[in-house]
């Protein structure tokens, strides 16, 4: 049975938080034509959709930011503590380009966002919700209505690796801030190796996403910069709308280099960027990692780094928010692991004070690489 006739059968259910009438009605109408959704109702406030989230079985929390007596923020990490499977996507007028509030949102467990539209005729501002937030809806709530149907990981069975990376690149989209504040929360402060990071985000985000890695992480945290040297344990994040790529530079160190080639896999910055580069400057001493997000971006990059000797790890399918990203990996054939993020960071940790070759346990799972 395929993902689409599940969703027929079992729709979408979608709750909608906004203290605008005017906004519930009209994310109401713009949902109502598609099969795969239902809306279940829609709320007044964040203490109202909490409420509703408790009481009722809800897949999908549209939820504005700013609203009274409990503020989108605050729903969204009391959903998270009760009902952690429920994904919230913020809507709202403050999730434009360089919004705190959006990015304090996606660190704090949201899925995603969604931007009001803030100007334009009533039709064209619901064929802007149809565009921007039904496919979203509909890729966050899959993981609520679909069967397993992809590799599902048994407990783990160590298979000792002799490896030691010099550098490490990371890829993430829908769901990646959270997953990243949980991973880098996990890794100890005296990691051996760069960690370079492509979050799909746009431009004015990045820079407040490494900022607020750092401030709920220990480590820190820094939006990369053209020709910046590369040192052990440091961890940058792409720019928004700049690719992001590893280069060597004299003395055999590694540089960050940025430019505005054109966007690959729609994205710019494109993870398969970043993965080539570190492929071509590290080989069999880049270790790569897949997490949560929407279409395959990466997938073409652990080809390459496969093919120069390098390892694969992607996040399991159970704690990906989606796991479009590192499901093709899998699907492919070229992950050396599958796990959730604990078991990522503690394999991560495993290199911290190392000089030399050191022995990671990865799990061998179904549909993980043979080598």
């Amino acid at each position: 049975m395929t993902t689409r006739s599940i969703r027929t059968i079992q729709p979408i259910r979608v709750l909608i938080a906004d203290d605008s009438v005017v906004l519930r009605q009209g994310v109401t109408s713009a949902l109502a034509g598609d099969p795969e959704i239902v809306v279940i109702g829609a709320v007044r406030n964040g203490l109202e959709a909490v409420a509703r989230v408790r009481a009722e079985a809800i897949d999908v929390v549209v939820m504005d930011v700013e609203m009274p007596v409990l503020d989108g923020i605050g729903a969204l990490k009391e959903i998270r503590r009760t009902h952690p499977k429920v994904a919230v996507i913020m809507f709202s007028t403050l999730t434009q380009h360089g919004s705190r509030a959006t990015v304090e949102a996606l660190t704090a467990g949201a899925a995603d966002y969604v931007a009001k539209p803030e100007s334009g005729s009533i039709a064209d501002s619901l064929d802007r919700i149809r565009h921007d937030l039904v496919p979203k809806i509909k890729a966050v709530g899959a993981g609520a209505t679909r069967r397993p149907t992809s590799v599902t990981v048994p407990p783990t069975r160590g298979v000792p690796l002799a490896y030691r990376p010099s550098v490490v690149v990371i890829g993430a989209s829908t769901g990646g801030p959270n997953a990243l504040v949980e991973l880098l929360r996990a890794t100890p402060t005296d990691f051996a190796a760069p960690i370079l990071i492509a979050q799909h985000m746009p431009a004015g985000f990045t820079r407040t996403l490494a900022e607020r890695l750092s401030s709920l992480t220990p480590h820190s945290v820094a939006e990369a910069t053209n020709g910046a040297m590369l040192s052990p344990g440091q961890i940058v994040v792409a720019p928004g709308d700049y690719h992001m790529l590893i280069a060597p530079a004299p003395g055999g160190r590694l540089q960050v280099e940025l430019n505005q080639a054109a966007p690959e896999n729609q994205v710019r910055p494109a993870v398969d960027v970043l993965f080539r580069s570190a492929a071509k400057c590290s080989g069999t001493n880049a270790l790569a990692l897949v997490l949560t997000g929407m279409g395959q971006d990466g997938l073409r990059g652990c080809e390459a780094i496969r093919k120069a000797g390098g390892m694969i790890m992607v996040q399991d399918e159970a704690s990906s928010i989606v796991w479009g990203m590192p499901g093709a990996v899998a699907k492919a054939h070229l992950a050396d692991a599958i796990l959730p993020i604990p078991e990522l960071a503690r394999i991560l940790g495993s290199s911290r004070g190392r000089t030399g070759p050191i022995p990671l346990l990865l799990s061998k799972v179904p549909g993980a690489a043979t080598r």
